[in-house]
């Protein structure tokens, strides 16, 4: 659990930032790299072409070694403004390659901390060395060229409706509305802020405030940075709209074949995604903040796989819990 405490003067100094961060949304996209959230599974398969077919292996190899999808991946990957607010992409490539010698010892030590076998060329970022450097900045240029660039757009629009919406809160109920408005993982408890994190952790702001970033490839809990010297900064994931299927790329095989694109071909996307996410046993409203579409919306969906015999249902006290059938799980996984 994530405890932020506030004074009130932190309160008085809370931030919403005008746009997505462009070093968060590239972490937080290579996580998607990594492990898929269904709603991101065909933009996954285009980016992964999309690599492939420009000689970018190394390049995501490299990106996914420094940044896993773990309890950490270091804070100078997503370098902020003092006042906590997102640079340009390229500003924050700079500002990245400009880290101090004796942040990057540090931050780099921790990640290696937490790896079996950490890789030898890790001790050429942990010393600053040039030539290291040069390479990170090399691999972050082109791997957001062709993993975000193309989808600038969508990314920007859904996070300035998340943002108009959030911004008629605050004048209709106060700054704090913003803070108990962060998802179902995130809970305002006065003074404090508590956010389902996978370790510990206390941030006390002392007067500093936070600045809340908002992420369109940020799918689970918020995320503040690990270091609480560092200027606070809570980046959070907004609302989005429909399920994406960006270009025309569903045709694209991911691994294991067309299973997946079949599935979407069979059910729609939002079905399929909703029968992809029930790889454990969910509740309604779990199921909609995991999609992001509405408690109503998942709960129409649900029924409609239970109708077909690809999902089971059951009320458990107040909760309302879906899983799939063994029929469901064979055409998740092409069977």
């Amino acid at each position: 659990m994530l405890h932020i405490h506030f004074t009130a003067d932190d309160r008085a100094r809370l931030r919403l930032a005008e746009r997505a961060d462009p070093l968060w949304e590239t972490v937080l996209s290579l996580h998607q790299m990594i492990r898929p959230d269904p709603f991101f599974a065909a933009w996954r398969r285009r980016t992964g072409a999309g690599l492939a077919a420009a000689g970018a292996g190394a390049d995501l190899r490299l990106l996914t070694t420094l940044a896993p999808r773990s309890s950490y991946f270091p804070d100078f990957l997503t370098p902020s403004d003092d006042d906590g607010h997102p640079p340009d992409v390229g500003t924050g490539i700079d500002r990245v390659l400009s880290t101090g010698k004796g942040r990057l010892r540090t931050e780099i030590g921790r990640l290696a901390s937490g790896m079996p076998r950490p890789p030898a060329w890790l001790d050429d970022f942990a010393a600053g060395r040039p030539r290291a450097l040069h390479r990170l900045g090399d691999a972050l240029r082109r791997y957001h060229a062709v993993a975000l660039a193309p989808h600038a757009d969508r990314v920007a629009a859904d996070v300035r409706r998340d943002r108009n919406d959030r911004a008629r809160r605050v004048l209709r109920h106060g700054g704090e509305a913003v803070l108990g408005a962060l998802g179902a993982s995130a809970r305002w408890r006065p003074p404090v802020l508590e956010v389902d994190y996978p370790t510990t952790q206390h941030l006390r702001l002392d007067g500093r405030g936070l600045t809340l970033v908002p992420s369109f490839f940020l799918h689970d809990h918020p995320i503040a940075l690990a270091d609480p010297s560092l200027p606070p900064v809570l980046t959070f994931p907004v609302s989005r709209g429909p399920l994406w299927i960006p270009g025309h790329a569903r045709r694209e095989e991911d691994g294991g074949g067309r299973a997946g694109t079949a599935l979407d071909d069979l059910l729609g996307p939002t079905r399929a995604a909703v029968l992809r996410s029930l790889d454990t046993r969910r509740t309604t409203s779990a199921l909609a903040d995991r999609l992001r579409v509405s408690p109503s919306a998942a709960s129409r969906h649900a029924t409609t796989l239970r109708r077909a015999g690809l999902v089971d249902t059951e009320r458990r006290g107040g909760a309302v819990l879906h899983s799939r059938t063994a029929l469901g799980t064979a055409l998740v996984h092409g069977t």
